[in-house]
């Protein structure tokens, strides 16, 4: 067993939700990233960033992964911590380097109100802001103990609204047009087996 299966198994444990997220997260952002022009080895540095961007929430007490209702500004700490936890889990595994501008900073906002760090901006590395985006759609796509999925039209919208607040305004307007450019041309179906 690798290290990154490792880290995917105790995470797993904790949630077992986030195994299809971090996968959901890392389809979405590839998205965004070819779309940008990324070559192969940044696509990869992006798939590792994208299963791994979660890890420091091996670190939450499950009673408050898994609360069903609003947590208090003591457990938003410790959700919140997830990021600088994940950093500070990957950080001696050096084939894990380059996982760690997404998971430090994909809960960065453009407009400097995120964390761990409150960058704002470009200051934010383009890794963070594009997994910030992924993320969140599909974060917002999804049930939680505390809250129904949205609509896939509703997300969308709501990352339209929140382009230049939220996220990356670039980044964005690449996600949503990546994602009208698959939707207009789906993949075609296997053609029927004759017999």
């Amino acid at each position: 067993m690798t290290r990154l299966d490792a880290y995917a198994a105790a995470m797993s444990v904790c949630d077992p939700a986030l195994g299809g997220h971090a996968s959901r997260v890392g389809a979405h952002a590839e998205l965004i990233a070819r779309r940008l022009g990324w070559d192969d080895e940044r696509i990869d540095d992006l798939r590792l960033g994208a299963a791994l961007h979660d890890v420091g929430k091996v670190s939450i007490r499950p009673e408050v992964l898994q609360k069903p209702g609003a947590l208090d500004d003591a457990e938003i700490a410790h959700v919140r911590a997830h990021p600088v936890e994940g950093v500070w889990l990957i950080s001696g595994v050096r084939s894990l380097i380059p996982a760690m501008p997404y998971v430090l900073f994909h809960h960065e906002r453009w407009d400097g109100t995120g964390y761990p760090t409150r960058r704002a901006g470009a200051e934010i590395p383009l890794e963070g802001r594009i997994l910030a985006v992924a993320d969140a759609f599909d974060a917002m796509t999804s049930s939680r103990p505390y809250r129904a999925a949205l609509a896939v039209d509703d997300a969308l919208d709501e990352v339209a609204r929140c382009a230049g607040s939220q996220f990356d305004p670039v980044v964005a307007q690449t996600f949503l047009d990546a994602l009208a450019e698959a939707v207009a041309e789906p993949e075609p179906l296997p053609a029927a087996a004759t017999g």
